[in-house]
């Protein structure tokens, strides 16, 4: 089979339009002395012959290589991927590529993953760190997608707003004992949530927080959580701090003979993929994805178009929260007074061994 032929380069162009490559090249980028009829003639043949741009020429003579680098925390996490797609679109929009890394929620990794893409050209970078990490600045300008109580943050969801979204939504509901379920505590982004819930309790709902880490720390992976044993001691709503743990949650309920919403509800955050389609359908908080990604990408251009591409710096912008968006399905509804036992609401019968914290 015969090799592929290689596409025309400026050398060709100008050969068969008996003009220099300099002209032509000139004609191509917009630049030089070419008069203008000459210049679209050269257009036009340059795509006639199947021209396209090399950018890594066009690298080396602009010092700009159009493409940004992008970090994640984890990518096989399903909230990620709709993250990078809402990048790569603002990116593209804005006539750049993207370059995507996975740090593996490894702090070492995400550093290597940074000066990975630094050493390919990148000319700025939007991470999404490791939790609770700080971001120092690479030698390249850098916006970091968080949480607003993250030094450095560039844009992020308002996690404290949508945390008091559901804790209005539970209010509403007449829930009054609530039981957060988080993964982390180490997490900017997960105790910004619990902040907002807790700031949203009425003066008679009280609220305690179970970390998954720590519960599988002493019990193991995939342990149970226990939440039936919740129910019995008064808890009526389970306000996991992401979909994937309401998943969980949801679950071991069901699976534990507890109806839901009919004798506890369970709410969400991030609306993830399946959160729609599961049965119950789940209650949870978007995130607004699209306007995130705008503000981080025209943020990060304009400082590289101030800054230049090889000056490092923490990237601002003119808004640093974007507001999250209560979405109500079949997972939350109203308390049920014959489905409590109020023989067993005892706060101080809360089981210690599941690391919960009271508000």
């Amino acid at each position: 089979m015969p090799p592929a032929r290689p596409g025309p380069n400026l050398s060709r162009i100008a050969t068969s339009l008996g003009v220099s490559v300099a002209t032509v090249s000139n004609a191509l980028s917009g630049k030089g002395r070419v008069s203008e009829q000459l210049a679209e003639r050269i257009r036009e043949h340059a795509a006639e012959m199947g021209y396209v741009p090399s950018q890594a020429a066009r690298a080396l003579r602009t010092g700009r290589s159009g493409v940004i680098g992008l970090v994640l925390p984890d990518i096989a996490n399903p909230l990620f991927p709709k993250l990078a797609q809402a990048i790569e679109f603002a990116a593209t929009s804005a006539g750049y590529g993207v370059l995507i890394a996975d740090s593996r929620g490894n702090i070492t990794a995400q550093t290597e993953a940074i000066n990975r893409l630094v050493e390919r050209g990148v000319e700025g970078l939007v991470i999404v760190p490791r939790r609770a990490t700080r971001i120092s600045a690479a030698s390249c300008p850098v916006a970091v997608i968080d949480t607003a109580s993250t030094p450095g943050n560039t844009v992020a969801a308002d996690h404290w707003q949508g945390g008091r979204d559901i804790a209005d939504h539970l209010a509403e509901l007449g829930h009054k004992r609530i039981l957060v379920i988080g993964n982390n505590p180490e997490s900017n982004v997960q105790n910004d949530r619990v902040g907002g819930i807790r700031s949203g309790l009425r003066p008679d709902m009280q609220s305690s927080t179970l970390w998954v880490e720590r519960l599988e720390r002493e019990n193991g992976m995939g342990c149970t959580l226990g939440l039936a044993e919740k129910v019995r001691e008064g808890y009526t709503a389970f306000a996991a701090l992401s979909d994937l743990q309401a998943l969980r949650a949801l679950t071991e309920l069901q699976r534990d003979g507890i109806v839901v919403p009919d004798m506890a509800s369970v709410t969400g955050f991030d609306d993830l993929i399946f959160s729609p389609v599961i049965t119950p359908s789940l209650t949870t908080v978007a995130m607004d994805m699209a306007t995130i990604a705008d503000v981080a990408i025209s943020s990060l251009l304009k400082t590289i178009q101030a800054n230049g591409s090889r000056e490092g710096v923490l990237v601002s912008a003119d808004t640093d929260r974007v507001p999250m968006q209560l979405i109500v399905r079949q997972s939350s509804g109203p308390v049920d007074p014959t489905n409590r036992d109020p023989t067993n609401s005892d706060p101080s019968k809360l089981d210690l061994a599941s690391q919960t914290e009271n508000s």
